[in-house]
């Protein structure tokens, strides 16, 4: 089973407000290789970023994977740790458990805005789409540009 590596963040800029323009972005890295895919979301809320930016990741393997999804909101990775219960965006965390249904799936979180270079790329590009209002080719290119190759090798 091919062990993958993600990371992924959402954004959702005026959170809440009348204006709200939300992305979402997963960078997935196998043997030092680093795709990007994102999502412009329209109005949704940061937390429902958030999960569709797992979502995006898991829906985007082609096979079960292994997979270490790191994402910065506790919110996501408490919810499918079993930690936290589910009150609310019911939808959004059924579109994040049917795309994890196949892989086996490590849930860590990671500091954001801590300088961890595929965080921050998959930040920036998430905050770039909701800014632009469409999921633009160049940025998800860029995303990938900035991680170079970098490699982050499983535990065992």
């Amino acid at each position: 089973m091919k062990e993958v590596t993600v990371f992924c963040d959402g954004s959702s800029l005026g959170n809440g407000r009348d204006n709200t323009r939300a992305a979402a972005v997963a960078l997935l890295g196998y043997r030092g290789l680093w795709r990007c895919f994102g999502e412009y979301l329209g109005s949704a809320t940061n937390q429902q970023a958030e999960v569709a930016a797992a979502a995006i990741a898991l829906e985007s393997l082609r096979e079960p994977c292994r997979v270490h999804l790191h994402s910065d909101s506790r919110y996501v990775i408490e919810t499918m740790s079993g930690r936290f219960r589910r009150k609310t965006n019911h939808t959004w965390w059924d579109r994040l458990d049917r795309a994890a249904r196949n892989h086996q799936v490590t849930w860590e979180w990671v500091e954001g805005h801590a300088g961890h270079v595929v965080q921050e790329a998959a930040d920036y590009a998430a905050r770039t789409i909701a800014k632009l209002g469409r999921a633009d080719e160049t940025v998800l290119t860029e995303a990938v540009d900035r991680v170079g190759s970098f490699i982050q090798y499983p535990e065992r």
